[in-house]
């Protein structure tokens, strides 16, 4: 048992698949996933859009496939990227089939909007014969017909009886490298179809509140909807569908991932709102500070507290903390404990250049860590 077990998450367990390189379910990490907004025939932008996600530390990218010109361009795109593309497909079996031909790793379909058996055996043909996976995606607002006539309105088990439904399909195809979304933009919808579905297979599930607003709104409903899924164990890669650039979904969803100790990627800031105990300008010096050290990839937590009220007490649970204190004169923590006192002036400049030393210093102990682990290797096997 741990010993903070008000903290553990039990993952469902599911089975596993592979999106180009990227495990999905099975234990894997939980992968984070944006989609670009760009039009796929322009290969030079697409590209642009999806090193920015690269830089934001994206998992696994999207790119929609509406058109034989998309497909044209895919297999640059694929080339060009370090991550795994996923190709959104409706309607048009053929440019699935072309997807998988450029080097996708994933298509993402309907399979009852591809068209009669033939041709989704012809899909399911070109997926195995290149090692892709695919993604059944269920929304609420493209419910079928009959669906919504059997039920009376989108509903969790119109949702999950869609999903399931299509997953026969792929099944009678003998097909099962497929995870699994049923995404809502009502985030009470949302959650209650991944519960059920998640209750009636064991395949992957790709999880996200689909439509969810511009990036303050959907940032809110997504950390609900998401975040009460994945608290609940319930998720094996999530998208946060924002109005906003593709890269801003991918800081939310490391974000959100951090905050439930599921991922580590980058500075944690630990900060307080500020009030009329402030030493310092909490606000602005969190501002700036985020900024500067925005591009460190190395997981760490920092502490920036106004006052003496909670500043010693959250210090020592980080790496670097900072404390504000009487006459501009402020006190930072290093390790939990008190290492040296700050002036007001070099605030920022200061903690930035001791969260790129810490970076470091763990990234130098990983390196020797794995060069040690080599060693043994090597002495073992002679």
């Amino acid at each position: 048992m741990s010993i903070r077990p008000y903290r553990d998450i039990v993952r469902r367990q599911s089975r596993q698949v592979m999106v180009g390189s990227v495990a999905v379910g099975g234990g894997a990490p939980i992968s984070v996933q944006t989609m670009t907004n760009t039009l796929t025939a322009d290969a030079e932008a697409t590209i642009a859009q999806i090193r920015r996600c690269e830089e934001a530390g994206v998992d696994i990218i999207r790119v929609s496939c509406p058109d034989e010109d998309s497909t044209a361009a895919l297999s640059r795109i694929v080339k060009a990227s370090k991550v795994p593309i996923v190709a959104d497909i409706h309607f048009h079996y053929k440019r699935a089939i072309e997807a998988a031909d450029a080097g996708a790793a994933c298509l993402r379909i309907n399979p009852g909007n591809i068209g009669n058996a033939d041709r989704v055996r012809e899909v399911v043909k070109a997926a195995k014969d290149h090692g892709v996976s695919m993604r059944i995606g269920v929304n609420a607002g493209s419910l079928e017909k009959d669906l919504l006539e059997k039920y009376g309105e989108p509903c969790p088990e119109a949702m999950v009886e869609s999903a399931l439904d299509h997953a026969r399909i792929l099944q009678d195809h003998d097909f099962h490298n497929f995870k699994i979304s049923v995404k809502a933009s009502d985030v009470f919808l949302a959650v209650a179809a991944y519960q059920q579905l998640g209750d009636a297979c064991d395949y992957p599930l790709h999880i996200g509140i689909t439509e969810a607003g511009a990036l303050r709104t959907g940032t809110v409903k997504s950390a609900i909807g998401l975040g009460s899924l994945l608290w609940a164990g319930i998720g094996d890669t999530i998208r946060v569908s924002l109005s906003a650039e593709p890269e801003e979904e991918v800081r939310v969803g490391f974000e959100l991932l951090k905050a439930l100790n599921l991922r580590h990627r980058g500075v944690n800031i630990v900060s307080c709102p500020s009030c009329a105990r402030q030493q310092y300008d909490v606000i602005r010096t969190v501002e700036a500070l985020e900024k500067r050290v925005a591009h460190i990839t190395t997981p760490m937590t920092v502490s920036v507290i106004g006052c003496v009220v909670n500043g010693p007490g959250e210090a020592r649970e980080t790496d670097i903390g900072f404390t504000g204190g009487g006459n501009g004169t402020h006190q930072v923590y290093v390790a939990g404990v008190p290492h040296h006192r700050l002036k007001d002036a070099s605030i920022v400049d200061h903690l930035a250049e001791l969260i790129e030393k810490k970076a470091a210093e763990i990234e130098a102990a990983k390196a020797a860590g794995k060069a040690e682990d080599a060693d043994r290797h090597r002495v073992a096997a002679e």
